[in-house]
């Protein structure tokens, strides 16, 4: 008889996004994602960091301050990295990422033909930027759905 404990495929693509995530080197955020094709086979994965070539050492990790100052204008977040990571079509895919994400990334998410975003956390829920994703998603007809917390099954 099989083994029935296993994870599902959404715990499983959750899990490579949230070891993605734990590449990041931002001391306030880590984010992970993961784009999975509809054999479930992952074409792309990513995470928050500075672009290639920018020095984490000498650029700004800090939210507070000046924007100049501040990892806003620097940090590429998880979604592009992912996509951008992709070598092959993302049309009909689904993105699974730690958290929800913000207009910005949405935007890249429909233009690069995602179906359905599938994420942990929304902590930023009424934030005017994820509420902006909301409305495009709806708009273009993309499925988002948020899954719970995993719970780590071990073998006993």
């Amino acid at each position: 008889m099989k083994r029935t404990n296993y994870i599902s495929w959404d715990e499983y693509f959750m899990g490579v996004a949230l070891l993605s995530s734990m590449r990041s080197k931002d001391p306030i955020t880590q984010v992970g994602a993961c784009i999975v094709n509809n054999k479930k086979r992952i074409v792309g994965i990513g995470y928050n960091g500075f672009p290639y070539g920018v020095e984490d050492d000498t650029f700004p990790w800090t939210k507070e301050g000046e924007w100049l100052e501040s990892k806003y204008p620097y940090v590429v977040h998880a979604e592009p990295n992912a996509i951008l990571n992709s070598t092959v079509s993302l049309d009909d895919t689904t993105l699974y990422v730690t958290l929800f994400p913000c207009n910005d990334c949405a935007k890249l998410i429909i233009q690069s033909g995602i179906r359905e975003v599938v994420y942990l956390e929304d902590k930023y829920y009424d934030k005017d930027s994820f509420i902006a994703s909301r409305k495009m998603f709806d708009s273009a007809k993309i499925i988002y759905r948020q899954i719970p917390m995993l719970e780590v099954k071990l073998k006993k």
